[in-house]
């Protein structure tokens, strides 16, 4: 009897390790299946996650294509707007326009192969003789504000009296095209001493006293510089505005900074409509562009002097 019993018990043992291996041959098979079958779905179909991702790609690459053909297109305007200008600059002035941007690059590629060379310790040394250079031009600087305020303060209402403004509205610093010195004059093509500032504007723009003063000529007969108003400001100054084509004050007239005094135009000896200006100080003609003080900050003041270093020609 034992025997018999431990035989049926080694068959149930027996069938049960079968049924086992039976569940989990199953349980692979399906596992493998599920596998093969998810594989086979995503070769062939996409899940909602990679259609919405691979749909959002394609969004930006179509906006990536049209912004590069939009960046092509504005770089080919912008070249044939920056050609149309220097044509423009070589028929008018007769000479090759002046490149602020490749001087700029030219100076900061030789400053960079100067440093490039040197060790720490002359850089560190250079450096600190820099600080200290800077410091003490500091300090100059701030007594010299200190001394022009000082007289600022004491000449009060005088201040007035001093042309310190553009006499043609330029916020972008764009118009002034001949400066103070020795230019090309358009008809004689010779160099020729300009004592004044030319500005590039349309006829029948504004044009205005850089100063209170009293209106000394207001001349409308024929004469090289055309239709031209003087202003006496006192203190030996005085500012001249010529080629108008119309004006607006009478010989003795009071006018106040700012006060519209005329139209620009294109009378008289004049290549195109300009307003040309000067300022004379005790009878002598300076250079206008020192005295744009009270509307120009340092670095537009500087902008405004390489601007008006590359005109070569007059347009009177």
């Amino acid at each position: 009897m034992a025997g018999k019993k431990d035989l049926e018990r080694l068959r149930r043992r027996k069938r049960r390790k079968q049924r086992i291996i039976r569940a989990t041959v199953h349980l692979f098979v399906w596992f493998g299946m599920a596998v093969l079958y998810y594989i086979g779905f995503s070769i062939f179909f996409d899940t909602p996650f990679e259609y919405q991702m691979k749909h959002s790609t394609d969004r930006l690459r179509h906006e990536y294509e049209v912004l590069s053909q939009r960046y092509d297109s504005l770089a080919m305007v912008l070249d044939n707007l920056s050609e149309r200008d220097r044509s423009v600059f070589r028929i008018l002035f007769e000479s090759e326009p002046y490149d602020l941007d490749g001087e700029n690059r030219q100076r900061l590629s030789s400053t960079y192969e100067k440093i490039v060379g040197r060790s720490t310790r002359q850089l560190k040394r250079e450096l600190r003789e820099g600080v200290i250079d800077m410091e003490r031009r500091l300090t100059e600087l701030n007594d010299s504000y200190l001394a022009l305020q000082a007289l600022i303060d004491s000449a009060g209402r005088a201040c007035d009296n001093i042309p310190s403004i553009q006499p043609v509205i330029n916020k972008q610093l764009t118009l002034l095209t001949a400066s103070y010195g020795m230019r090309i004059h358009p008809f004689y093509k010779t160099l020729q001493p300009h004592q004044g500032v030319d500005y590039t504007i349309p006829e029948g723009s504004r044009v205005f006293a850089t100063a209170d003063g009293v209106v000394r000529d207001a001349s409308t007969r024929s004469s090289t510089h055309g239709k031209t108003v003087v202003i006496d400001h006192g203190n030996g100054y005085e500012t001249s505005y010529s080629h108008l084509s119309r004006i607006n004050v009478r010989r003795g007239q009071t006018v106040r900074r700012g006060d519209i005094i005329a139209l620009s135009g294109d009378t008289g000896l004049s290549f195109s409509p300009h307003l040309h200006y000067e300022v004379r100080k005790d009878g002598m003609r300076v250079d206008p562009i020192h005295y744009f003080f009270m509307e120009l900050s340092p670095s537009e003041y500087q902008r405004l002097m390489r601007i008006a270093q590359a005109g070569m020609q007059s347009f009177d």
